[in-house]
């Protein structure tokens, strides 16, 4: 899917590079693109995206984290309490860093 997609992409380039339409029809390309981008549909299917992206992050996250401490606790090294505080922030900074990576009306 992603080959497909920069495929396409270096075709709608060559062919805005190539044409001897010029700028009027550069613009039309441009405004059909925004007008598609921005259609309910389109929106909604990144939004579900965005979702499970995030949902697998959050997954993904707490798979390495659990590791972590197991491999931990293996060597013989156990959690201080002052470890669940610093973690607490860690992840809201993570979650602030994220927001403003991916604004919900980014898509």
């Amino acid at each position: 899917m992603r080959g497909r997609l920069i495929f396409i992409s270096g075709v709608g380039i060559g062919y805005v590079l190539g044409t001897r339409a010029g700028r009027e029809r550069f613009d039309q390309m441009v405004a059909k693109a925004r007008k598609f981008w921005e259609s309910p549909t389109v929106q909604e299917a990144a939004g579900v995206v965005q979702a499970q992206a995030n949902r697998m992050y959050d997954q993904g996250k707490q798979v390495v984290s659990d590791q972590v401490h197991k491999i931990g606790a293996k060597n013989g090294r156990a959690l201080e309490e002052g470890d669940d505080a610093d973690n607490d922030k860690e992840e809201s900074l993570e979650t602030a860093i994220r927001r403003t990576q991916f604004p919900a009306n980014a898509f």
